[in-house]
């Protein structure tokens, strides 16, 4: 052989490497080459009490923390909130605890698709497809603990794919139990996008807006209310900011909502519109620092099981023409709801604002280790004093309504937010529904019509 033909050889050679380099480095391989989540981490995020319920001394169903003993209760209590009993302004009566299971197409989706998704070094959402964003136990070395839970939150099932929330009232209520309004709303909730239970899955198309989330609520009364309505658009890429827009209906005009306003009182209540399902903003928006894990008592039961006793200061009849009982509040000026907590696994978060003219200074959050929710979090005001005590109760779903059984969502069930400067509270009572919601409700055209 001479020595051009073996040059000739190599060259082929040569270049038959670099094709082949080239066709692989196109080819989209299967998930299966990737690492698949672990069944351990699968059983560690949704299944926290698969070996047993968290157990403390002294802490037991049935027990009521009051003023007497509220010393019982210092490990299970964060002070803010324990102050009040100490006060004697609420007794906390403590109930089993019980798993509160995602639903098994949001823990598959987890499985199929975690492992890919990411966090930019702005702390924006990456590769992210449905399924808890981060599952596993959060890591205190991780500077990105905090933004992952916020994730898992903003992401989370929470109300699930859609729900309503009719009727919903709304009262404000004086330090001296005095109430000045109760508004009756009808609030929507509508995922675009990451659907995992309630077809359309997984989009709801057509989505020209590429939004992930739409809320739509409407006033029925009081008559100077009437009609009020608001609009808010999360999107998909959180680089957008959220768009609100607000219709009056004695003016019969719609009017876009500055983000200033999205950060002041809300309709005269103790809650701004970034406040609502414990924070409506942007994750980018803030700083989230991850604290660590405790054992608490939350806010979490079984609607059902209540007791639907009429308070001092009854807010208004309790029992609609379905029969549906709403949760009744009693305590200090009626404030309070008369639930109980129960002790969960919660994780714990330092939240603070990235532009220094937010009115708030921090929230610290009480993430729920189970449904990544937050029914409790402690506000500030600038200077650093607390200014909120923010508490949302939550019912079971198999312990509600017969549509939500099974729905895999912790139903918000009562709310009070207490503005412990202005000696004065929000209450909120509700009637959520998992159930389909029409697409067309979430458009500013909606808002025009008045539907």
């Amino acid at each position: 052989m001479n020595k051009g033909t073996q040059n000739s050889k190599k060259y082929l050679r040569a270049y038959a490497i670099i094709v082949v380099c080239t066709l692989l480095s196109t080819v989209s391989w299967p998930a299966a080459v990737r690492a698949e989540l672990s069944e351990d981490t699968i059983q560690e995020t949704f299944y926290p009490y698969r070996h047993g319920v968290p157990q403390v001394p002294g802490i037991e169903p049935g027990l009521v923390i009051n003023q007497s003993n509220w010393e019982v209760a210092k490990e299970v209590m964060y002070p803010e909130y324990l102050d009040l009993v100490k006060k004697g302004w609420v007794e906390i009566k403590v109930g089993e605890t019980i798993p509160f299971s995602l639903p098994d197409e949001y823990v598959e989706a987890t499985r199929k698709y975690a492992e890919q998704v990411t966090l930019s070094p702005e702390g924006y959402l990456q590769n992210y497809v449905a399924g808890l964003a981060f599952p596993g136990q959060p890591d205190p070395s991780d500077p990105q603990a905090g933004v992952k839970l916020a994730w898992s939150f903003k992401r989370g099932f929470n109300w699930g794919d859609n729900a309503c929330i009719c009727p919903f009232y709304w009262s404000f209520v004086k330090g001296d139990g005095t109430i000045e309004k109760t508004i009756n709303f009808s609030f929507h909730f509508l995922n675009f996008k990451h659907r995992v239970r309630h077809d359309p899955r997984p989009e709801v198309l057509p989505n020209p807006q590429e939004l992930f989330r739409g809320i739509y609520a409407r006033v029925f009364e009081p008559f100077d209310l009437k009609d009020t309505q608001v609009l808010i658009w999360q999107y998909e890429d959180e680089r957008k900011r959220d768009d609100s827009w607000l219709y009056l209906g004695f003016q019969r005009r719609v009017r876009r909502l500055s983000q200033e306003q999205r950060a002041d009182s809300f309709l005269g209540t103790n809650i701004f519109v970034d406040d609502f399902e414990g924070y409506e903003g942007r994750v980018t928006d803030m700083n989230w620092e991850y604290k660590g894990e405790r054992i608490l008592l939350m806010p979490m039961y079984k609607h059902n099981e209540m007791e639907f006793k009429l308070p001092d200061y009854p807010i208004s009849n309790n029992t609609d023409d379905e029969g549906y009982h709403y949760i009744e509040f009693g305590g200090r000026a009626g404030w309070f709801p008369n639930i109980t907590w129960q002790l969960r696994k919660v994780y714990v978060l330092e939240v603070t604002p990235k532009d220094p003219a937010y009115p708030y200074s921090k929230r610290v959050w009480f993430q729920d280790a189970e449904q990544y929710t937050n029914p409790l979090s402690f506000i500030y005001d600038r200077k650093g004093d607390l200014w909120k005590l923010f508490v949302i109760g939550k019912s079971h779903p198999d312990y509600h309504l017969p549509v939500n059984k099974g729905a895999g969502a912790n139903i918000d069930n009562s709310v009070h937010v207490i503005d412990v400067q202005r000696d004065h509270a929000t209450l909120l009572r509700f009637k959520g529904h998992i159930e389909k919601q029409r697409p067309e409700l979430f458009t500013v055209q909606n808002l025009r019509q008045g539907r």
